[in-house]
Protein backbone atom coordinates (compact mmCIF):
# COMPACT_ATOMS: atom_id res chain seq x y z
CA UNK A 1 0.00 0.00 0.00
CA UNK A 2 1.47 3.81 -1.08
CA UNK A 3 -0.74 5.97 1.06
CA UNK A 4 0.70 9.50 1.15
CA UNK A 5 2.50 10.03 4.63
CA UNK A 6 -0.20 8.13 6.19
CA UNK A 7 2.03 5.21 8.25
CA UNK A 8 4.71 7.76 8.93
CA UNK A 9 2.01 9.85 10.09
CA UNK A 10 0.97 7.48 12.74
CA UNK A 11 4.78 6.63 13.60
CA UNK A 12 5.42 10.33 14.29
CA UNK A 13 1.81 10.91 16.15
CA UNK A 14 2.82 7.32 18.64
CA UNK A 15 5.87 8.96 19.26
CA UNK A 16 4.88 12.45 20.47
CA UNK A 17 3.00 10.33 23.02
CA UNK A 18 5.99 8.48 24.02
CA UNK A 19 7.57 11.51 25.13
CA UNK A 20 4.92 12.84 26.71
CA UNK A 21 3.99 9.39 28.71
CA UNK A 22 7.44 8.86 29.60
CA UNK A 23 8.62 12.39 30.98
CA UNK A 24 9.08 13.03 34.30
CA UNK A 25 5.90 13.18 36.21
CA UNK A 26 4.19 13.13 39.21
CA UNK A 27 0.94 11.10 39.61
CA UNK A 28 -1.69 13.63 40.15
CA UNK A 29 -4.92 13.87 37.83
CA UNK A 30 -3.94 17.18 36.48
CA UNK A 31 -0.51 15.31 34.70
CA UNK A 32 -2.76 12.40 33.86
CA UNK A 33 -5.42 14.39 32.28
CA UNK A 34 -2.30 16.17 30.57
CA UNK A 35 -1.50 13.40 28.90
CA UNK A 36 -4.62 12.34 27.62
CA UNK A 37 -5.73 15.49 26.14
CA UNK A 38 -2.25 15.41 24.76
CA UNK A 39 -3.32 12.35 23.06
CA UNK A 40 -6.54 13.26 22.14
CA UNK A 41 -5.43 15.80 20.10
CA UNK A 42 -2.74 13.55 18.21
CA UNK A 43 -6.13 11.49 17.16
CA UNK A 44 -7.70 14.13 16.35
CA UNK A 45 -5.16 15.18 13.76
CA UNK A 46 -4.74 11.29 12.55
CA UNK A 47 -8.38 11.47 12.03
CA UNK A 48 -9.01 14.74 10.27
CA UNK A 49 -5.76 14.19 7.92
CA UNK A 50 -7.22 10.77 6.96
CA UNK A 51 -10.87 12.55 6.09
CA UNK A 52 -9.09 15.09 4.13
CA UNK A 53 -7.13 13.20 2.72
CA UNK A 54 -10.30 10.66 1.38
CA UNK A 55 -12.27 14.24 -0.19
CA UNK A 56 -9.09 15.05 -2.16
CA UNK A 57 -9.22 11.72 -3.72
CA UNK A 58 -13.06 12.42 -4.01
CA UNK A 59 -12.33 15.51 -5.69
CA UNK A 60 -9.86 14.06 -7.97
CA UNK A 61 -11.55 11.26 -8.99
CA UNK A 62 -14.78 13.56 -9.31
CA UNK A 63 -13.40 16.32 -11.40
CA UNK A 64 -10.46 13.80 -13.78
CA UNK A 65 -12.07 10.11 -13.19
CA UNK A 66 -9.68 7.21 -13.45
CA UNK A 67 -7.41 8.05 -16.66
CA UNK A 68 -4.00 10.07 -18.42
CA UNK A 69 -4.66 12.85 -15.78
CA UNK A 70 -4.94 11.32 -12.57
CA UNK A 71 -2.03 8.96 -13.63
CA UNK A 72 0.31 11.36 -14.44
CA UNK A 73 -0.27 13.44 -11.16
CA UNK A 74 0.33 10.47 -9.08
CA UNK A 75 3.70 9.90 -11.13
CA UNK A 76 4.55 13.40 -10.34
CA UNK A 77 4.68 13.07 -6.60
CA UNK A 78 6.22 9.73 -6.09
CA UNK A 79 9.43 10.85 -7.18
CA UNK A 80 9.77 14.19 -4.08
CA UNK A 81 7.11 11.71 -1.58
CA UNK A 82 9.47 8.63 -1.75
CA UNK A 83 12.88 11.33 -1.31
CA UNK A 84 11.19 12.67 1.70
CA UNK A 85 10.41 9.05 3.25
CA UNK A 86 13.88 7.97 2.65
CA UNK A 87 15.81 11.41 3.86
CA UNK A 88 14.08 13.07 6.59
CA UNK A 89 10.21 11.36 7.12
CA UNK A 90 11.82 8.31 8.91
CA UNK A 91 14.40 10.47 10.72
CA UNK A 92 11.26 11.58 13.16
CA UNK A 93 10.12 8.79 15.04
CA UNK A 94 13.49 6.66 15.01
CA UNK A 95 15.93 9.65 15.38
CA UNK A 96 14.85 13.27 15.23
CA UNK A 97 12.25 13.14 18.24
CA UNK A 98 14.22 10.76 20.61
CA UNK A 99 17.46 12.79 20.52
CA UNK A 100 15.25 16.84 20.44
CA UNK A 101 13.65 15.47 23.31
CA UNK A 102 17.00 14.55 25.30
CA UNK A 103 18.01 18.02 24.41
CA UNK A 104 14.52 19.66 25.40
CA UNK A 105 14.77 17.96 28.96
CA UNK A 106 17.82 19.89 29.64
CA UNK A 107 18.11 23.11 31.20
CA UNK A 108 19.92 25.46 28.62
CA UNK A 109 17.51 25.38 25.79
CA UNK A 110 21.11 26.97 23.74
CA UNK A 111 22.11 23.26 23.28
CA UNK A 112 18.49 22.75 21.58
CA UNK A 113 18.71 25.65 19.67
CA UNK A 114 22.10 24.80 18.11
CA UNK A 115 20.72 21.32 17.69
CA UNK A 116 18.19 22.32 15.25
CA UNK A 117 19.67 25.17 13.44
CA UNK A 118 22.22 22.67 12.54
CA UNK A 119 19.59 20.40 11.31
CA UNK A 120 17.93 23.09 9.12
CA UNK A 121 20.95 24.02 7.75
CA UNK A 122 21.68 20.72 6.61
CA UNK A 123 18.01 20.12 5.14
CA UNK A 124 18.33 23.34 3.09
CA UNK A 125 21.73 22.40 1.66
CA UNK A 126 21.08 19.27 0.76
CA UNK A 127 17.71 19.64 0.07
CA UNK A 128 18.07 22.72 -2.49
CA UNK A 129 20.70 20.60 -4.38
CA UNK A 130 18.26 17.42 -4.94
CA UNK A 131 15.67 19.80 -5.90
CA UNK A 132 17.95 21.23 -8.47
CA UNK A 133 18.69 17.84 -9.54
CA UNK A 134 15.29 16.78 -10.30
CA UNK A 135 14.49 19.71 -11.74
CA UNK A 136 17.11 19.20 -14.28
CA UNK A 137 16.70 15.46 -14.71
CA UNK A 138 13.00 15.66 -14.31
CA UNK A 139 12.20 14.19 -17.87
CA UNK A 140 14.65 11.27 -17.47
CA UNK A 141 13.84 10.23 -13.61
CA UNK A 142 10.03 9.66 -14.77
CA UNK A 143 10.46 7.47 -17.69
CA UNK A 144 12.65 5.94 -15.17
CA UNK A 145 9.81 4.92 -13.04
CA UNK A 146 7.46 4.35 -15.83
CA UNK A 147 8.91 3.39 -19.16
CA UNK A 148 8.10 5.02 -22.45
CA UNK A 149 4.96 4.26 -22.58
CA UNK A 150 2.19 6.68 -23.04
CA UNK A 151 4.46 9.74 -24.12
CA UNK A 152 1.57 12.21 -23.44
CA UNK A 153 0.71 11.08 -20.16
CA UNK A 154 4.86 10.84 -18.98
CA UNK A 155 4.95 14.26 -20.61
CA UNK A 156 2.08 15.66 -18.24
CA UNK A 157 4.22 14.08 -15.23
CA UNK A 158 7.28 15.67 -16.38
CA UNK A 159 5.39 19.24 -16.17
CA UNK A 160 4.20 18.78 -12.84
CA UNK A 161 6.74 17.17 -11.18
CA UNK A 162 8.82 20.29 -11.61
CA UNK A 163 5.77 22.05 -10.27
CA UNK A 164 6.04 19.59 -7.07
CA UNK A 165 9.89 19.24 -6.86
CA UNK A 166 10.18 22.26 -4.57
CA UNK A 167 7.74 20.60 -1.86
CA UNK A 168 10.86 18.10 -0.84
CA UNK A 169 12.45 21.24 0.53
CA UNK A 170 9.32 22.54 2.81
CA UNK A 171 7.94 18.59 4.12
CA UNK A 172 11.62 18.24 4.87
CA UNK A 173 11.68 22.30 7.04
CA UNK A 174 8.63 21.11 8.73
CA UNK A 175 9.87 17.68 9.46
CA UNK A 176 12.14 18.93 11.45
CA UNK A 177 10.11 21.55 13.02
CA UNK A 178 7.18 19.47 13.75
CA UNK A 179 10.22 17.21 15.94
CA UNK A 180 11.10 20.05 17.59
CA UNK A 181 7.70 21.24 18.87
CA UNK A 182 6.77 17.54 19.97
CA UNK A 183 9.80 17.36 21.60
CA UNK A 184 8.44 20.71 23.37
CA UNK A 185 5.91 18.80 24.27
CA UNK A 186 3.57 21.48 21.98
CA UNK A 187 1.05 18.97 20.15
CA UNK A 188 -1.45 20.85 18.39
CA UNK A 189 0.31 22.64 15.16
CA UNK A 190 1.88 19.51 14.11
CA UNK A 191 -0.67 17.32 14.98
CA UNK A 192 -2.71 19.15 12.33
CA UNK A 193 0.16 19.18 9.65
CA UNK A 194 -0.77 16.46 7.35
CA UNK A 195 -4.62 17.76 7.79
CA UNK A 196 -3.28 21.41 6.67
CA UNK A 197 -1.35 20.16 3.82
CA UNK A 198 -4.50 18.11 2.07
CA UNK A 199 -6.66 21.11 2.66
CA UNK A 200 -4.60 22.94 0.47
CA UNK A 201 -4.75 20.27 -2.00
CA UNK A 202 -8.54 20.33 -1.66
CA UNK A 203 -8.81 23.46 -1.88
CA UNK A 204 -6.51 24.52 -4.87
CA UNK A 205 -7.72 21.57 -6.91
CA UNK A 206 -11.47 22.82 -6.65
CA UNK A 207 -10.76 26.66 -6.96
CA UNK A 208 -8.22 25.71 -10.00
CA UNK A 209 -8.93 23.23 -12.00
CA UNK A 210 -11.53 24.32 -14.90
CA UNK A 211 -8.04 27.29 -15.28
CA UNK A 212 -5.00 24.70 -14.89
CA UNK A 213 -6.39 21.08 -14.97
CA UNK A 214 -4.68 18.54 -13.22
CA UNK A 215 -1.93 21.13 -12.88
CA UNK A 216 -3.93 22.23 -9.94
CA UNK A 217 -3.61 19.28 -7.25
CA UNK A 218 0.23 19.48 -8.35
CA UNK A 219 0.23 23.60 -7.08
CA UNK A 220 -2.13 22.33 -4.23
CA UNK A 221 0.53 19.54 -3.50
CA UNK A 222 3.54 22.60 -3.15
CA UNK A 223 1.23 25.06 -1.24
CA UNK A 224 0.70 22.65 1.20
CA UNK A 225 4.11 21.63 1.74
CA UNK A 226 4.47 25.11 2.52
CA UNK A 227 1.93 26.45 4.67
CA UNK A 228 2.13 23.34 6.89
CA UNK A 229 5.59 24.35 7.49
CA UNK A 230 5.34 27.85 7.75
CA UNK A 231 2.48 27.21 10.36
CA UNK A 232 4.74 25.58 12.90
CA UNK A 233 6.31 28.86 13.51
CA UNK A 234 3.16 30.62 15.71
CA UNK A 235 4.63 27.99 18.41
CA UNK A 236 7.84 28.73 18.04
CA UNK A 237 7.95 32.37 18.76
CA UNK A 238 10.68 32.00 21.81
CA UNK A 239 12.94 29.71 19.90
CA UNK A 240 16.15 30.64 18.14
CA UNK A 241 16.09 29.33 14.64
CA UNK A 242 18.33 30.40 12.85
CA UNK A 243 19.69 27.82 10.36
CA UNK A 244 23.89 27.08 10.93
CA UNK A 245 25.74 26.15 7.37
CA UNK A 246 28.98 25.75 9.34
CA UNK A 247 30.09 22.69 11.21
CA UNK A 248 27.17 20.62 10.82
CA UNK A 249 28.68 17.46 11.22
CA UNK A 250 30.78 18.25 13.88
CA UNK A 251 27.68 18.39 15.96
CA UNK A 252 27.22 15.94 18.57
CA UNK A 253 23.40 15.70 18.39
CA UNK A 254 23.53 15.52 14.43
CA UNK A 255 26.23 12.77 14.52
CA UNK A 256 23.89 10.64 16.97
CA UNK A 257 20.62 11.14 14.69
CA UNK A 258 22.55 9.76 11.57
CA UNK A 259 23.47 6.57 13.29
CA UNK A 260 20.08 5.55 14.77
CA UNK A 261 18.65 6.22 11.26
CA UNK A 262 20.59 4.08 9.36
CA UNK A 263 18.83 0.84 9.89
CA UNK A 264 15.82 2.73 9.07
CA UNK A 265 17.38 4.47 5.95
CA UNK A 266 18.68 1.21 3.86
CA UNK A 267 15.16 -0.26 5.23
CA UNK A 268 13.15 2.82 3.65
CA UNK A 269 15.73 2.65 0.82
CA UNK A 270 14.88 -0.83 -0.18
CA UNK A 271 10.81 0.82 -0.43
CA UNK A 272 11.56 3.98 -2.33
CA UNK A 273 13.77 2.48 -4.66
CA UNK A 274 12.46 -1.26 -5.25
CA UNK A 275 8.72 -1.04 -3.61
CA UNK A 276 7.37 1.93 -4.87
CA UNK A 277 9.27 2.69 -8.34
CA UNK A 278 8.57 -0.95 -8.94
CA UNK A 279 5.06 -0.82 -8.24
CA UNK A 280 4.09 2.12 -10.26
CA UNK A 281 6.07 1.14 -13.38
CA UNK A 282 4.03 -2.13 -13.17
CA UNK A 283 0.62 -0.74 -12.56
CA UNK A 284 1.49 2.36 -15.89
CA UNK A 285 3.08 -0.37 -17.94
CA UNK A 286 -0.41 -2.59 -17.59
CA UNK A 287 -3.06 -0.61 -18.66
CA UNK A 288 -4.34 3.19 -17.83
CA UNK A 289 -5.87 4.31 -14.82
CA UNK A 290 -4.40 1.44 -12.98
CA UNK A 291 -2.37 3.84 -10.79
CA UNK A 292 -5.06 5.74 -10.27
CA UNK A 293 -6.96 2.23 -9.22
CA UNK A 294 -4.35 1.56 -6.94
CA UNK A 295 -4.28 4.84 -5.30
CA UNK A 296 -7.86 4.93 -4.47
CA UNK A 297 -7.92 1.29 -2.88
CA UNK A 298 -5.21 2.12 -0.53
CA UNK A 299 -6.91 5.18 0.22
CA UNK A 300 -9.87 3.10 1.61
CA UNK A 301 -7.41 0.87 2.97
CA UNK A 302 -5.60 3.71 4.89
CA UNK A 303 -9.05 4.57 6.69
CA UNK A 304 -9.30 2.18 8.86
CA UNK A 305 -5.63 1.33 9.21
CA UNK A 306 -5.00 4.77 10.34
CA UNK A 307 -8.05 4.52 12.98
CA UNK A 308 -7.09 1.42 14.95
CA UNK A 309 -3.21 2.29 14.48
CA UNK A 310 -4.20 5.52 16.24
CA UNK A 311 -6.40 3.40 18.86
CA UNK A 312 -3.26 1.30 19.36
CA UNK A 313 -0.38 4.31 19.86
CA UNK A 314 -2.76 5.91 22.30
CA UNK A 315 -3.42 3.31 24.52
CA UNK A 316 -0.26 1.11 24.19
CA UNK A 317 2.57 2.28 23.28
CA UNK A 318 3.70 4.87 25.71
CA UNK A 319 3.43 1.90 28.22
CA UNK A 320 5.45 -0.35 26.25
CA UNK A 321 8.13 2.09 25.54
CA UNK A 322 8.52 2.70 29.21
CA UNK A 323 8.38 -0.98 30.02
CA UNK A 324 11.02 -2.43 27.78
CA UNK A 325 13.30 0.84 29.09
CA UNK A 326 12.48 -0.46 32.75
CA UNK A 327 15.38 -2.33 34.98
CA UNK A 328 12.08 -3.96 37.15
CA UNK A 329 12.31 -7.41 37.56
CA UNK A 330 8.94 -7.74 36.68
CA UNK A 331 9.43 -5.53 33.60
CA UNK A 332 9.53 -8.59 30.68
CA UNK A 333 6.10 -9.96 32.22
CA UNK A 334 4.76 -6.44 32.20
CA UNK A 335 5.66 -5.58 28.84
CA UNK A 336 3.81 -8.91 27.52
CA UNK A 337 0.97 -8.14 28.97
CA UNK A 338 0.72 -4.72 27.54
CA UNK A 339 1.33 -6.32 24.28
CA UNK A 340 -0.80 -9.03 24.38
CA UNK A 341 -3.12 -6.52 25.13
CA UNK A 342 -2.61 -4.13 22.00
CA UNK A 343 -2.55 -7.26 19.39
CA UNK A 344 -6.05 -8.13 21.67
CA UNK A 345 -7.12 -4.71 20.92
CA UNK A 346 -6.25 -4.41 17.43
CA UNK A 347 -7.67 -7.65 16.39
CA UNK A 348 -11.21 -7.18 17.95
CA UNK A 349 -11.22 -3.23 15.70
CA UNK A 350 -9.49 -4.22 12.38
CA UNK A 351 -11.65 -7.89 12.07
CA UNK A 352 -14.89 -6.45 11.90
CA UNK A 353 -13.60 -3.28 10.00
CA UNK A 354 -12.07 -5.37 7.24
CA UNK A 355 -15.53 -8.05 7.02
CA UNK A 356 -17.35 -4.57 7.11
CA UNK A 357 -15.77 -2.89 4.72
CA UNK A 358 -15.27 -6.31 2.45
CA UNK A 359 -18.85 -6.68 2.32
CA UNK A 360 -19.38 -2.87 1.67
CA UNK A 361 -17.16 -2.40 -1.04
CA UNK A 362 -19.43 -1.71 -3.68
CA UNK A 363 -21.60 0.81 -2.39
CA UNK A 364 -18.79 2.21 -0.26
CA UNK A 365 -16.45 2.87 -3.64
CA UNK A 366 -19.77 3.75 -5.35
CA UNK A 367 -20.46 6.79 -3.04
CA UNK A 368 -17.28 8.46 -1.93
CA UNK A 369 -15.76 7.86 -6.17
CA UNK A 370 -18.73 7.64 -8.62
CA UNK A 371 -19.93 10.81 -8.95
CA UNK A 372 -19.20 13.00 -12.10
CA UNK A 373 -16.08 11.27 -14.07
CA UNK A 374 -15.80 8.28 -12.27
CA UNK A 375 -17.98 6.11 -14.02
CA UNK A 376 -19.47 2.49 -13.01
CA UNK A 377 -16.35 0.91 -14.77
CA UNK A 378 -14.42 2.30 -12.31
CA UNK A 379 -16.15 1.68 -9.30
CA UNK A 380 -15.82 -2.12 -10.35
CA UNK A 381 -12.15 -2.66 -11.03
CA UNK A 382 -11.51 -0.27 -7.12
CA UNK A 383 -13.38 -2.90 -6.00
CA UNK A 384 -10.89 -5.62 -7.41
CA UNK A 385 -8.53 -3.62 -5.82
CA UNK A 386 -9.54 -2.75 -2.64
CA UNK A 387 -10.74 -6.72 -1.36
CA UNK A 388 -7.44 -7.77 -2.84
CA UNK A 389 -6.15 -5.40 -0.14
CA UNK A 390 -8.83 -6.27 2.38
CA UNK A 391 -6.67 -9.66 2.25
CA UNK A 392 -4.10 -8.30 4.11
CA UNK A 393 -5.28 -5.50 6.24
CA UNK A 394 -5.80 -7.25 9.53
CA UNK A 395 -1.94 -8.46 9.44
CA UNK A 396 -0.55 -4.86 8.23
CA UNK A 397 -2.26 -3.64 11.48
CA UNK A 398 -1.39 -6.27 13.46
CA UNK A 399 2.75 -6.12 12.15
CA UNK A 400 2.12 -1.86 12.51
CA UNK A 401 2.16 -3.07 16.54
CA UNK A 402 4.76 -5.53 16.69
CA UNK A 403 7.19 -3.25 14.79
CA UNK A 404 6.16 -0.81 17.60
CA UNK A 405 7.44 -3.61 20.02
CA UNK A 406 10.88 -3.83 18.38
CA UNK A 407 10.89 0.09 18.53
CA UNK A 408 10.31 0.32 22.24
CA UNK A 409 13.18 -2.50 22.99
CA UNK A 410 15.42 0.11 20.82
CA UNK A 411 15.82 -1.76 17.76
CA UNK A 412 15.25 -0.64 14.61
CA UNK A 413 17.34 -3.19 12.68
CA UNK A 414 15.01 -5.95 13.04
CA UNK A 415 12.26 -4.51 10.98
CA UNK A 416 14.22 -3.43 8.19
CA UNK A 417 16.31 -6.92 7.97
CA UNK A 418 12.64 -8.64 7.90
CA UNK A 419 11.44 -5.79 5.13
CA UNK A 420 14.09 -6.84 2.99
CA UNK A 421 13.09 -10.44 3.46
CA UNK A 422 9.31 -9.28 2.49
CA UNK A 423 10.13 -6.71 0.06
CA UNK A 424 12.10 -10.19 -2.31
CA UNK A 425 8.63 -11.62 -1.67
CA UNK A 426 6.72 -8.98 -2.48
CA UNK A 427 8.27 -8.51 -6.18
CA UNK A 428 8.63 -12.44 -6.85
CA UNK A 429 4.99 -12.74 -6.21
CA UNK A 430 3.73 -9.79 -8.38
CA UNK A 431 5.73 -11.01 -10.99
CA UNK A 432 4.80 -14.34 -11.22
CA UNK A 433 1.20 -13.60 -11.24
CA UNK A 434 1.34 -10.85 -13.73
CA UNK A 435 0.64 -12.86 -16.59
CA UNK A 436 -2.25 -14.59 -14.84
CA UNK A 437 -4.50 -11.41 -13.61
CA UNK A 438 -2.28 -8.25 -14.60
CA UNK A 439 -1.50 -5.64 -12.39
CA UNK A 440 -4.15 -7.22 -9.86
CA UNK A 441 -1.05 -9.23 -9.10
CA UNK A 442 0.59 -5.76 -7.00
CA UNK A 443 -2.91 -5.89 -4.49
CA UNK A 444 -2.00 -9.97 -4.00
CA UNK A 445 1.73 -9.42 -3.19
CA UNK A 446 0.90 -6.63 -0.80
CA UNK A 447 -1.38 -8.73 1.42
CA UNK A 448 1.49 -11.73 0.96
CA UNK A 449 3.92 -9.12 2.12
CA UNK A 450 1.98 -7.96 5.18
CA UNK A 451 1.03 -11.80 5.62
CA UNK A 452 4.70 -12.65 5.68
CA UNK A 453 6.52 -9.51 7.58
CA UNK A 454 3.72 -10.09 10.56
CA UNK A 455 4.51 -13.90 10.63
CA UNK A 456 7.94 -13.37 10.86
CA UNK A 457 7.81 -10.58 13.31
CA UNK A 458 5.85 -12.19 15.45
CA UNK A 459 8.19 -15.34 15.64
CA UNK A 460 11.30 -13.21 16.25
CA UNK A 461 9.87 -11.37 19.02
CA UNK A 462 8.56 -14.41 20.90
CA UNK A 463 11.56 -16.24 20.53
CA UNK A 464 13.38 -12.83 22.57
CA UNK A 465 10.67 -12.45 25.05
CA UNK A 466 9.35 -15.98 25.45
CA UNK A 467 5.90 -17.45 24.98
CA UNK A 468 2.49 -15.27 25.22
CA UNK A 469 0.42 -18.23 25.56
CA UNK A 470 -1.10 -16.52 28.35
CA UNK A 471 -2.15 -13.26 26.72
CA UNK A 472 -5.16 -15.16 25.11
CA UNK A 473 -4.65 -14.56 21.92
CA UNK A 474 -6.11 -17.19 20.01
CA UNK A 475 -9.03 -17.29 21.69
CA UNK A 476 -9.41 -13.84 21.55
CA UNK A 477 -9.12 -14.05 17.78
CA UNK A 478 -11.29 -16.95 17.48
CA UNK A 479 -14.03 -15.23 19.27
CA UNK A 480 -13.72 -12.47 16.75
CA UNK A 481 -13.77 -13.50 13.88
CA UNK A 482 -17.09 -15.29 14.76
CA UNK A 483 -18.45 -11.82 16.03
CA UNK A 484 -17.37 -10.17 12.74
CA UNK A 485 -18.25 -13.02 10.95
CA UNK A 486 -22.14 -13.17 12.04
CA UNK A 487 -22.01 -8.90 11.77
CA UNK A 488 -20.50 -9.65 7.69
CA UNK A 489 -23.66 -11.85 7.25
CA UNK A 490 -26.39 -9.93 8.76
CA UNK A 491 -24.58 -6.46 6.95
CA UNK A 492 -24.73 -8.12 3.52
CA UNK A 493 -28.65 -9.78 3.85
CA UNK A 494 -29.53 -6.19 4.82
CA UNK A 495 -27.23 -4.30 2.07
CA UNK A 496 -29.13 -6.37 -0.78
CA UNK A 497 -32.54 -6.03 0.68
CA UNK A 498 -31.71 -1.75 0.27
CA UNK A 499 -30.29 -2.53 -2.99
CA UNK A 500 -33.10 -4.36 -4.20
CA UNK A 501 -36.07 -2.11 -2.24
CA UNK A 502 -34.02 1.31 -3.45
CA UNK A 503 -32.37 1.44 -6.46
CA UNK A 504 -29.13 3.50 -7.00
CA UNK A 505 -30.35 6.88 -8.58
CA UNK A 506 -30.08 9.29 -6.10
CA UNK A 507 -27.12 10.43 -3.68
CA UNK A 508 -29.56 9.14 -0.56
CA UNK A 509 -29.94 5.79 -2.01
CA UNK A 510 -26.31 5.43 -1.97
CA UNK A 511 -25.85 6.67 1.75
CA UNK A 512 -28.73 4.93 2.96
CA UNK A 513 -26.93 1.35 1.20
CA UNK A 514 -23.82 2.26 3.00
CA UNK A 515 -25.20 3.79 6.43
CA UNK A 516 -28.30 1.28 6.93
CA UNK A 517 -26.23 -1.94 6.42
CA UNK A 518 -22.73 -0.58 8.14
CA UNK A 519 -25.26 0.18 11.30
CA UNK A 520 -26.94 -3.08 11.68
CA UNK A 521 -23.56 -4.24 11.17
CA UNK A 522 -21.86 -2.58 13.79
CA UNK A 523 -24.51 -3.03 16.67
CA UNK A 524 -24.58 -7.04 15.25
CA UNK A 525 -21.25 -7.06 16.19
CA UNK A 526 -21.37 -5.07 19.40
CA UNK A 527 -24.23 -7.66 20.59
CA UNK A 528 -22.32 -10.92 20.00
CA UNK A 529 -18.98 -9.54 21.21
CA UNK A 530 -20.99 -8.77 24.18
CA UNK A 531 -22.45 -12.30 24.34
CA UNK A 532 -19.14 -13.79 23.46
CA UNK A 533 -17.35 -11.57 26.14
CA UNK A 534 -14.71 -9.54 23.99
CA UNK A 535 -13.23 -8.13 27.39
CA UNK A 536 -11.06 -5.69 24.72
CA UNK A 537 -14.58 -4.33 23.55
CA UNK A 538 -15.87 -3.77 26.12
CA UNK A 539 -12.34 -1.72 27.34
CA UNK A 540 -12.56 0.33 23.78
CA UNK A 541 -16.18 1.56 24.74
CA UNK A 542 -14.78 2.61 27.80
CA UNK A 543 -11.96 4.05 26.72
CA UNK A 544 -14.16 6.62 23.90
CA UNK A 545 -16.18 7.31 26.60
CA UNK A 546 -13.48 8.74 28.92
CA UNK A 547 -11.85 10.67 25.84
CA UNK A 548 -15.22 12.46 25.06
CA UNK A 549 -15.71 13.43 28.93
CA UNK A 550 -11.99 14.84 28.64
Amino acid sequence: MSGEFCLAQEIISAQSVVIEESAPQNDSFSEQAGVARASSIVALGNISSRILGLVREIILSNLFGAGAAVDAFKLAIIIPRSLYDLLIGGHVNSALIPVMSEYAHRQNREDLWELVNALLGAVIVILLGLVLVIEVGAEALIRLAAGNERPETLAQAVNMLRLTTPALLFLSLFAVLSGLLYALRRFTLPAFGATVFNLMIVVTTILLADQIGIRAAALGWLLGAIVQATIQLLQLRDAKLWPKFRGILAHRGVRTIGLLYLPVMASLALDVLVNRFFSYSLAFRTGESNISYMEWGTTLIQFPHGLVATAISIAVLPTLSRQAASQDNHATDDYKNTLGFGLRLATVLILPATIGLFVLATPVVALIFEHGKFTPQDTEATVDVLRLYLIGLPFATIDLLLVFAFYARQDTLTPALIGLITLIAYMFTAIALLPYIGFLSLMVADSVKHILHSSISSGILLRRIGHMRDQRLFDTGIRTLIAATIMGAITYVVMQFFLRQLPTSTLLAEIIHVSVPALVGMLTFALVGYILRLQELQWFFGFLRRRVKL
